[in-house]
């Protein structure tokens, strides 16, 4: 630990200026200006070069980019449907989640659409909150509840619950692609007229 602080200070700014003042001091008395206190002119320069250096900058922590975030979404998104392939679901649910489960695909496919989404973090957030809590969540609290419940009148069965959920997923994952549809039509519109302006 005292060896990489000493290697630390050795490389930092302070300690370097410093070096650059003891240099100069140290040609002030070669060249005979310092005179017989040589030792304290050298010592002087190099505190003042510590002192006036400007202090060290913490390194800005590296996150990862959107783009690779999407990847391990992506990722995420093959190892859930893994996971939903062992799952016992009624037809209806199971078509709903398939329709789901490809429609997330879909946005996750790289291309153009990966990148637009990725300069949008907030898209980035919902994909991701979909494939790693909602998706997963819906499907085992249904596994869970299935076991327990018994038919009651008045009482909605668990894969209706499912179902609905599902279908929320479901918008919202449109509405996404709906937005991003219209952030390119707009582009689009955007481009055309430039290039009439320009034709002006």
């Amino acid at each position: 630990m005292a060896t990489s602080r000493a290697l630390a200070y050795l490389e930092s700014r302070r300690n370097l200026a410093g070096s650059a003042g003891g240099l100069a001091g140290l040609l002030l008395t070669f060249t005979g200006a310092a005179g017989p206190y040589w030792p304290v002119v050298v010592a002087g320069l190099y505190g003042a070069g510590v002192l006036i250096a400007p202090p060290e900058r913490p390194a800005v922590p590296d996150f990862p980019d959107p783009s690779a975030q999407l990847d391990e979404v992506r990722a995420d998104l093959e190892r859930l449907r893994e996971y939903l392939a062992d799952v016992d679901l009624p037809p209806a649910a199971r078509d709903r989640l398939t329709e789901l489960t490809q429609l997330l695909g879909a946005l996750l496919d790289p291309g153009w659409v990966t990148e637009i989404l990725a300069q949008d973090p907030d898209a980035v957030h919902t994909l991701s909150r979909a494939v790693r809590q909602d998706v997963p969540e819906a499907v085992d609290a249904y596994v869970r509840t299935r076991r327990w419940t018994r038919p009651a009148p008045g009482r909605e069965p668990p894969e209706r619950h499912l179902e609905r959920q599902l279908g929320l997923l479901r918008e919202e994952a449109e509405g996404l692609a709906a937005s991003l549809r219209e952030s390119e039509a707009r582009r689009q519109e955007s481009h055309t007229r430039y290039l009439e302006d320009r034709a002006d």
